[in-house]
């Protein structure tokens, strides 16, 4: 699958055209990611760097340098608070590893994936690096990461300690091209005070709400009625990325297949099912539920005037740092026939390099797995572990709201490993679905298009 370097350089354009954000949102409009959104939340504690190395690291080799100094270069495009907890996993890495020393180069989200393309294929690569699950396959395709299954046997890496949902999605081919450490999926949170007003609030600080179609309709029908005019019962973008995820959400909850077929060539939309996912979120615009034209739909939450809001789990740091938000978090419901919500996965990859060093492989291979068995860390910023195990632990318990949402790991619905996901996405479902929520097309009608639409991106 993998190609030469030359590819890399001639598609480094293109994949600029590309980016749009990161798997997260903004704390703007929502619609517009500005590359802004998972990569900076909340700050690290003053105790990060103790209690890093809290959970160990199991068979796996501590030290597979056979006493040689190793200096890797680990290439990341976080900003904010996530920066601030990946630099204190990090420096305590460096502590308790003397003989592996990792040099963190902080790039900027909307550069780093066209300056990694770059590098690698100009054999100046790092010897680490950062990817989204959902990147994954353009830089498979391109050559850019290498395999990892003969370096994670050797130094005793055991791909059954990951969460099996976030490990599948970055296998292709029956190979392993990273090592997941997060993800970071659409969830529901919701404002405690309101929804207690409202009579939503139960006695264990959760909305009573009732998981289907019609008992979220109800839900919202109540906090329209008993709250004030001016809170906005459901806040969400009217255009772009988080009505998207709801869609897909939805979509996947009713049991439709990817959009496009195993072959990665064919579209392959259920249109049926499509459509009845956005007739459903068309009517949450039509009938008042979200307000439309919503400038700022985050504000809109934060600043205490809606409800209940739906996003990624990177806006938990920010809730929390907001003065007198009393906020709760939860999967988004199960309105269909089965639980089911949009989500990437930050990963560690490990760069094709011209002359390969198997001890600094091994090096790193034990750096990324470190780094996944201190998720309470990184999980500071809103994200879910990639293991169970530090989910289980009592460092990630005493993170507030976390534990509400963690099972959502298993429910992340992937797309298939196409080096065409965000232009499927991007320029086909963004442009005909934003026209159903501004009520200018049917569902019925978007789907017709979009399936067109598919075929001819993935035909190009």
């Amino acid at each position: 699958m993998q190609k030469r370097y030359g590819m890399m350089l001639a598609s480094a354009l293109s994949l600029t055209m590309m980016l749009s954000a990161c798997s997260g949102g903004n704390g703007g409009n929502g619609g517009n990611d500005g590359n802004k959104g998972d990569e900076g939340s909340a700050s690290p504690s003053s105790s990060a760097s103790a209690s890093a190395s809290a959970s160990a690291s199991g068979a796996v080799s501590d030290d597979p340098t056979g006493g040689k100094k190793v200096d890797l270069s680990f290439w990341t495009l976080f900003s904010g608070g996530d920066g601030d907890n990946m630099q204190a996993m990090i420096d305590q890495f460096n502590k308790t590893h003397p003989n592996i020393q990792v040099k963190n180069t902080k790039l900027e989200w909307g550069e780093y994936y066209t300056k990694l393309i770059t590098a690698v294929g100009n054999g100046n690569g790092p010897d680490v690096g950062i990817s989204h699950t959902s990147r994954l396959p353009d830089l498979i395709d391109q050559g850019v990461v290498s395999g990892l299954d003969e370096v994670a046997s050797a130094t005793g890496v055991d791909w059954n300690s990951f969460n099996p949902n976030l490990l599948n999605a970055t296998v292709v081919d029956g190979v392993h091209y990273a090592v997941p450490i997060d993800t970071h999926p659409f969830i529901m949170y919701y404002n405690k005070k309101l929804l207690k007003d409202a009579g939503l609030l139960g006695e264990d600080g959760k909305p009573v709400l009732e998981q289907s179609a019609d008992g979220f309709v109800k839900f919202l029908t109540a906090l329209k009625d008993k709250l004030p005019k001016n809170v906005t019962p459901f806040a969400l973008s009217n255009s772009n990325d988080d009505p998207y995820r709801l869609w897909w959400a939805l979509y996947s909850q009713l049991g439709g297949n990817d959009v496009i077929a195993d072959d990665l060539k064919t579209a392959a939309l259920d249109a049926d099912k499509g459509a009845k996912a956005a007739q459903y979120i068309q009517d949450l615009y039509t009938n008042g539920y979200i307000k439309k034209n919503d400038p700022d739909f985050y504000k809109n939450f934060q600043s205490g005037t809606a409800a209940i809001m739906m996003t990624g789990v990177w806006a938990t740091g920010t809730w929390e740092s907001t003065k007198g938000l009393e906020f709760g978090a939860m999967p988004i419901p199960k309105i269909y026939d089965q639980e089911a919500t949009w989500g990437d996965s930050h990963t560690i990859i490990l760069p094709v390099t011209k002359k390969e060093d198997e001890t600094k492989r091994k090096a790193a291979i034990v750096f990324a797995n470190y780094l996944a068995d201190n998720g309470a860390i990184w999980a500071k910023a809103g994200h879910i572990p990639s293991k169970p195990s530090v989910i289980e632990s009592a460092e990630f318990k005493a993170l507030p709201n976390r534990s509400d949402y963690a099972s959502v790991a298993g429910t992340v619905k992937f797309s298939k490993p196409s080096t065409k996901n965000w232009q499927l996405r991007d320029n086909v479902s963004f442009k005909f679905l934003n026209e159903v929520w501004a009520g200018k097309m049917t569902p019925a009608d978007a789907m017709a298009k979009m399936q067109p639409a598919y075929q001819k991106l993935l035909d190009e």
